[in-house]
């Protein structure tokens, strides 16, 4: 069992006032807080560690190259992957995404193949296909979510047909909070030789993930939602796919030769991995990655359905409030309106900010959902590990309060 008034100490931040009121930060679904250790590796990284990786010889090239390449094993564990190569270093997930459409999807797809996906995508898991769509003439297909805002597997392998060869899921809605059974979807495209992505930028903080027994060709998610630093991240790609690549951005690294009529590049993962990267974001993804498993994942698991179900009898007595998205297997996401508009998200947003409390107000960068709901915005509060009860009681109050301002 976790010590959350233990775990709170680690984040510097949540000792924060915001207009004199305890900081009651609930927009984790946007980008997570940072823990002491991971705050630590950045600074050291900077204040007395940094050099570049991988081609100086001196010692603080070495040392920076070692740190900087062990969290490719951190994150090969992590995620249950086979092999340290089949990890790329990305900035996030939708620099992940974007390199499977320009390194596989465009070689490997042509004119009215079709990519599957689920409506309910963030925008990083739909704008690349539809690059692809005009460049290519690619088509894409839709999945709706059920009236409880739950992601079907079979809705998503009932709609596979034969000019489907990639479908690209989320594991968990960024607006929903629904948790998708990508395992389902993933061993049934396998069997019909469709390729597979899963958008884990919001499961894999939550959940234990691997790619290996969930038998996706790709997986990416995000550091910063992670309780890492921005700009980083990581994509894994299923070994059997690299003879099916090419290199997505070209420089320095992910080369072996240069001439002035050849060209030949390094091998893998460096291969798409070109120019300088974000050392010291890396290293403090690693240090996030060390804090999760100290915790153990199966502990944050149970600490976080507990108070999801919390947030759940809480949130739903609030008779004034819409909420989009009630699956039964939920993660702590929760998005809602006033009912019968009387207030604009970003208006419930900032009543409730003047009560210390951080939420997120708009689309979520997930357009096709809210057109679907028939929504212009929701508001979005999100869960991390180190929220607690009284964060929940907190939000209650504040939404009651902007209630009572219009009522």
């Amino acid at each position: 069992m976790l010590d959350i008034d233990k775990i709170r100490k680690d984040f510097p931040i949540l000792e924060k006032k915001i207009r004199g009121k305890p900081l009651c930060y609930l927009d984790n679904g946007a980008s997570a807080q940072k823990p002491q250790v991971v705050i630590e590796a950045v600074k050291n990284g900077y204040e007395d560690e940094y050099a570049n990786v991988h081609r100086g010889l001196h010692f603080l090239s070495n040392l920076a190259t070692e740190k900087f390449e062990a969290v490719r094993g951190k994150i090969q564990s992590f995620l249950g992957a086979k092999s340290e190569n089949e990890i790329i270093f990305t900035s996030g997930s939708t620099e992940g995404i974007n390199l499977v459409a320009y390194a596989w999807a465009q070689y490997n797809l042509k004119k009215n193949d079709e990519i599957l996906l689920s409506i309910a995508e963030h925008h990083s898991n739909i704008v690349p296909w539809h690059f692809l769509r005009e460049k290519i003439g690619v088509n894409l297909k839709w999945v709706e979510p059920q009236e409880d805002g739950s992601i079907s597997a079979d809705d998503v392998i009932n709609s596979i047909s034969d000019n489907t060869k990639l479908i690209a899921i989320t594991q968990m809605s960024n607006v929903l909070g629904s948790i998708v059974d990508v395992k389902k979807i993933c061993t049934s495209a396998q069997k019909k030789q469709i390729t597979t992505l899963v958008d884990g930028s919001q499961s894999v903080v939550h959940m234990p993930v691997n790619v290996s027994e969930i038998c996706c060709d790709f997986f990416v998610f995000t550091g910063h939602k992670l309780y890492g630093p921005s700009a980083s991240g990581a994509l894994y790609i299923n070994q059997t796919r690299f003879d099916e690549m090419q290199p997505f951005i070209g420089g320095g690294s992910m080369i072996n030769y240069v001439g002035k009529e050849s060209i030949t590049y390094n091998r893998i993962p460096h291969k798409f991995e070109a120019g300088t990267p974000a050392i010291i974001p890396i290293i403090g993804l690693g240090a996030a990655i060390d804090f999760i498993k100290s915790l153990g994942h199966k502990n944050i698991t149970e600490h976080e359905s507990k108070l999801v179900n919390y947030a759940k009898e809480s949130l739903y007595d609030l008779d004034f409030l819409d909420f989009q998205g009630k699956a039964i297997n939920k993660g702590g996401i929760f998005s809602f309106t006033m009912k019968e508009n009387k207030l604009h998200a970003h208006d419930i947003a900032t009543i409730v900010d003047q009560k210390g409390v951080a939420v997120r107000a708009g689309h979520h960068c997930a357009q096709p959902l809210l057109d679907h709901l028939g929504l212009n915005a929701t508001c979005r509060a999100s869960l991390a590990l180190y929220n607690n009860e009284e964060d929940i009681d907190q939000l209650v109050d504040a939404l009651k309060f902007a209630f009572t301002l219009i009522d």
